[in-house]
């Protein structure tokens, strides 16, 4: 038994030495089990490969296979229970079909934790009313209210008419697709006057609408120069 607490704080202590060399940490909570985190894992790979901010950059995926106001709940819980001194806390959720109340919910409480900790920062990356809006601004400035059928049936054709096939939830290169087809950079400029164009309103009432924007523009930053000119200039 001793030994066995020998080794666990073995492995402790080397896990706190590798988090003390990464300058950057950001921890993001998805609520999906693979589309959002397959997108971003993407980020994470090209990163972990770039030799300038490999050593620097700490990248966790957490799926958390829960709605809205339960992706924070489930962010806050892991900071506690990790007793997390510092990072981004990036909550990627949809809107669907769960309450105003509880998608709005998400940013307010976002906004009262990071009023606790100014080393502990919350984002709401929210999108509504799913993440589909943000894969279609990687090719056209979408801006109608449709249902998700319709955002899937868009990416559907776009991809069969760039010879990739049917798009599916579950694709593990999506973040390939979208940055060797799409246009990235662009996808964010839409976005970005999608939120401006509904200053003042809340999530729920900016319909379309996504935020996820704001999380990939962060980590491009990290990414390989050659990758990085299709994101940000």
């Amino acid at each position: 038994m001793a030994k066995r607490s020998e080794k666990n704080n073995w492995k402790k202590k080397r896990r706190q030495e590798y988090l003390e060399k990464k300058e950057f940490r950001y921890y993001i909570f998805c609520e999906g089990q693979a589309t959002e985190p397959f997108y971003f894992q993407g980020f994470k790979q090209y990163i972990e490969d770039n030799p300038i901010y490999r050593d620097m950059v700490l990248i966790e995926i957490e799926p958390c296979q829960a709605e809205t106001m339960r992706v924070i709940g489930k962010a806050e819980e892991y900071v506690r229970k990790n007793k997390l001194e510092r990072g981004q806390i990036w909550c990627v959720y949809d809107k669907d079909s769960f309450p105003a109340s509880d998608f709005n919910g998400v940013a307010l409480r976002a906004e009262q934790l990071n009023q606790q900790n100014p080393d502990i920062q919350y984002h709401a990356a929210w999108s509504n009313e799913c993440i589909e809006i943000w894969f279609i601004l990687h090719f056209a400035n979408y801006t109608s209210n449709n249902h998700r059928s319709e955002y899937v049936k868009f990416l559907n054709d776009k991809f069969q008419k760039l010879g990739i096939g049917k798009y599916e939830k579950n694709m593990k290169n999506i973040f390939d697709i979208l940055f060797e087809n799409g246009n990235p950079r662009l996808a964010i400029r839409y976005a970005k006057s999608i939120i401006k164009n509904g200053s003042g309103k809340t999530p729920t009432e900016i319909a379309p609408g996504t935020k996820v924007y704001e999380l990939a523009e962060e980590l491009a930053k990290y990414l390989p120069e050659k990758i990085k000119i299709k994101f940000i200039r």
